[in-house]
């Protein structure tokens, strides 16, 4: 598996890893599974060609690999080839999503993009996006036309598959240093893979003229859907210079009307060439073959001419599938100098113009009609070119691509070793914890937050293994933090304060407040002396009215789970039992009126946390003694546990960049805090149903951090104790912020207190470091 230089940092701490004992999986060869999108046979176009080509190559280069074909259809019902596993109908936006839920059940390893701005239903085919964005697997587009002055809606859709791939396909130079300049790519996102050919020995004169009777008549063929922008009119300009020293000249138009123009006015463009030619009297030099040609057809054609015409006047064409098997088939090349020629004609491989002009076209045409000679060295020349792009050469290349490319999931079992504390201290100073790292150094220009020292005041709480001075230290840090905080004023505790210590707001978010209650609901509960427990349960009780005016879902939750943990302490504190009452109300209602058939959720989208919503209406329930609460809490859970689950059974969170879609889960980025909070949800789904499903869903949530995910990527380190902040489809976000280092340190804390310490473990091999091993932090401070 291949990413990102910014990802390398967190193999020095895998490696530290398993030498304390973690097993690290080796990553075993194994059969590939690809989703292939783009046009495909029986539709008549170039992209539909292209990739049969890469699925009939690919399934002779890999037999083993598995190759789901999507393709597009230009109408619903549109016929479409037995291989097909899906088709979409390119103006159906609900037709892309669901063809991108179909790729993330199938499993597959990688997603491979035909893109052609004309195929795809939108503005520039933006409806594609909608495929994008919720695909899991590793996404690979080759680009067919990529244009140096795009259009805004052009521009718009370009940007968004180079910002969402994980390789870029190009077929020539030029296309590359296009994706650079104009589009912004990384240059070693980017790859350069010719456009595969027929892979046919060199025949000098096909057999086809004899049948046709044609064997001493001097052919150039034109090939290609027709359609205005061919350069067809310059090409039948030339003939009568042409003729007037080879009469017999015999050009020959090869291959059907543009479907697109014939719907829109019928033959009207054919005749008006024909027309063209009536005037000009080369009428009987030309021939029209007025139909598609399956590939062994165009290829039999293509040998039989003498001369290949590419007349194209849009010199920024990147892709000519005709030119590229003229060449490999070894035909003597007349081009105008389009991108694509320039590149495959280099070196004297054939004869580039100046431009599309009649005269010039004219001129090469009886040079080389004049010479045979040298005809047959330019041949030669071609066939040897050709070799280079064989498709048996370009399968293998993209076999190693796909290879390179595709997700392999790493099948690591979660490791019990104690993340070491020494990624908080370094977070941390004398005010409290930082929000952001750059890289794995503390960013101080974003200064703190409540919420972050709320976190961090859980975890000391529940770090029983902290030495008492430095815990007595941290707790006064955070929990200073907390008081400092609270704005009597304004009845909210503020949340942003820069680094010199000003706050940034006189008070923060309703989820900042609800979580900052959560804090200390749980110190009440947790810290280690009378003391400090009455301090929390203190300042808990002070600014517990602005429970009353909460209207997030998950601040409410968020404040019922700090309740919840006071009143396991103080079952009759007043004040928290109101909130859990109020909260397990709300959240009850909300999840009776929200929820739809296939949609078991208390809300319309899924957004961050959000597995605390079911969490604190199953604890409500077990504290109100209310069993339809339970229960609602437990099928939520349920239900958003199993649609977090990879068809390859690890853990895919909800990700940032689908926050807010409806009845949607988009993939990425995913987010730590959504691994700690299932963990959570999950361990006290199993503390009140003593279901073992539920330690196996809270081992698959946490694995996640260990390198079971959709990128097999290692996130957090137990040896250093820092998290990344985030898996993105190109791997893993490499800062290491306090929300991401403190929720993998309580996702573990969960794991160890809910299920391995007492002696529940799908593996308790010697491997695994013992629990006893936490090691005991020394006295001092950051």
């Amino acid at each position: 598996m291949k990413f990102d230089s910014e990802t390398s940092f967190l193999t020095a701490f895998d490696n530290e890893e398993s030498r304390h004992g973690g097993p690290v999986a080796g990553i075993a060869a194994r059969a590939r599974h690809l989703a292939l999108i783009g046009c495909f046979r029986p539709r008549q176009c170039g992209i539909a060609t292209f990739t049969a080509d890469i699925y009939d190559h690919l399934t002779t280069a890999r037999p083993d690999m598995a190759i789901d074909v999507y393709a597009m259809a230009a109408r619903p019902g549109d016929a479409s080839d037995s291989a097909a596993a899906r088709g979409i109908d390119e103006r159906d936006a609900d037709g892309y999503r669901a063809a991108a839920e179909a790729i993330n059940v199938s499993g597959a390893d990688a997603v491979w993009l035909q893109h052609e701005f004309g195929i795809f239903g939108g503005p520039a085919g933006d409806m594609v996006l909608g495929l994008v964005d919720r695909v899991a697997a590793p996404l690979i587009v080759t680009f067919h036309t990529i244009l140096a002055e795009p259009s805004a809606d052009q521009r718009r859709v370009m940007e968004h598959l180079v910002a969402k791939a994980a390789k870029l396909v190009v077929m020539s130079a030029f296309g590359r240093e296009t994706l650079i300049r104009i589009y912004g790519a990384k240059a070693e996102r980017i790859e350069l893979i010719e456009h595969g050919t027929p892979d046919r020995a060199f025949e000098a004169c096909s057999p086809l003229r004899e049948r046709l009777g044609l064997a001493g008549r001097p052919v150039v063929s034109t090939f290609g859907l027709l359609g205005p922008g061919k350069g067809l009119e310059a090409a039948i300009r030339a003939l009568p210079a042409i003729a007037a020293q080879y009469p017999d000249i015999l050009y020959r138009i090869v291959g059907a009307t543009h479907p697109n123009l014939v719907a829109a006015e019928g033959e009207a463009y054919r005749q008006s060439l024909a027309d063209l030619a009536g005037e000009l009297g080369v009428a009987d030099n030309i021939a029209w073959e007025n139909r598609f040609l399956d590939l062994p057809e165009l290829l039999e054609q293509i040998e039989l001419c003498d001369i290949y015409l590419a007349p194209y006047p849009n010199l920024a064409q990147i892709t000519s599938g005709t030119l590229a098997y003229a060449v490999a088939l070894g035909r003597a090349v007349v081009s105008t100098p389009f991108v694509h020629a320039r590149e495959l004609l280099a070196d004297d491989v054939g004869i580039l113009l100046g431009g599309a002009d009649s005269d010039a076209i004219a001129e090469a045409v009886l040079l080389l009609l004049a010479h045979p000679g040298e005809r047959r060295a330019l041949q030669e020349r071609a066939y040897a070119r050709g070799r280079s792009t064989a498709w048996p050469v370009i399968a293998a290349r993209f076999a190693s691509l796909i290879e390179n490319v595709a997700a392999v999931p790493a099948r690591r079992e979660p490791r019990r070793m104690f993340p070491s504390f020494a990624a908080i201290r370094a977070l941390s100073d004398d005010v409290g914890i930082l929000q952001h790292g750059t890289g794995l150094i503390p960013d101080r220009n974003h200064g703190y937050c409540i919420d972050d020292n709320a976190r961090a005041l859980m975890l000391v709480n529940a770090s029983a293994s902290l030495g008492e001075e430095e815990y007595g230290l941290l707790f006064a840090r955070y929990a200073a933090f907390l008081h400092h905080g609270w704005n009597p004023d304004r009845g909210r505790f503020r949340n942003f304060m820069a680094y010199d210590r000003r706050w940034l707001e006189d008070e923060g978010s309703e989820d900042s407040n609800g979580r900052t209650l959560w804090a200390l609901g749980h110190g009440a509960a947790h810290a280690r002396t009378p003391e400090l427990r009455a301090w929390c349960a203190g300042l808990f009780s002070r600014t517990a009215r602005l429970a009353a005016d909460l209207k997030s879902p998950r601040a409410i939750a968020f404040a019922l789970l700090g309740a919840d943990e006071l009143l396991a302490r103080e079952p009759g504190h007043a004040a928290a039992g109101a909130i859990v009452e109020r909260g397990g109300a709300f959240l009850h209602a909300l999840w009776r009126s929200a929820r739809r058939s296939g949609w078991e959720w208390f809300e319309p989208a899924l957004a961050y946390d959000n597995a605390r919503l079911a969490e604190a209406l199953l604890r409500a329930g077990r504290r109100l003694d209310s069993v339809p609460m339970e229960e609602a809490g437990i099928g939520a859970l349920d239900w958003l546990c199993d649609i977090q689950t990879s068809s390859e059974g690890h853990f895919r969170p909800m990700g940032c960049e689908g926050f807010g879609a409806e009845g949607e889960l988009f993939p990425f980025d995913q987010q730590p805090l959504e691994a700690w909070a299932t963990v959570d949800a999950a361990a006290a789904a199993y503390r009140l149903t003593g279901k073992l499903r539920w330690h196996d869903r809270a081992e698959r949530a946490y694995g996640w951090f260990l390198g079971a995910n959709d990128r097999g990527a290692v996130i957090a380190s137990s040896a250093t104790g820092r998290c990344c902040d985030g898996l993105t489809r190109h791997g893993v976000n490499s800062n290491v912020g306090a929300e991401s280092a403190l929720a993998f340190h309580l996702a573990h804390r969960a794991m160890a207190d809910t299920f391995w310490t007492r002696g529940i473990a799908k593996d308790t091999s010697a491997s695994d470091v013992d629990l006893q091993s936490e090691p005991h932090a020394a006295a001092h401070s950051s």
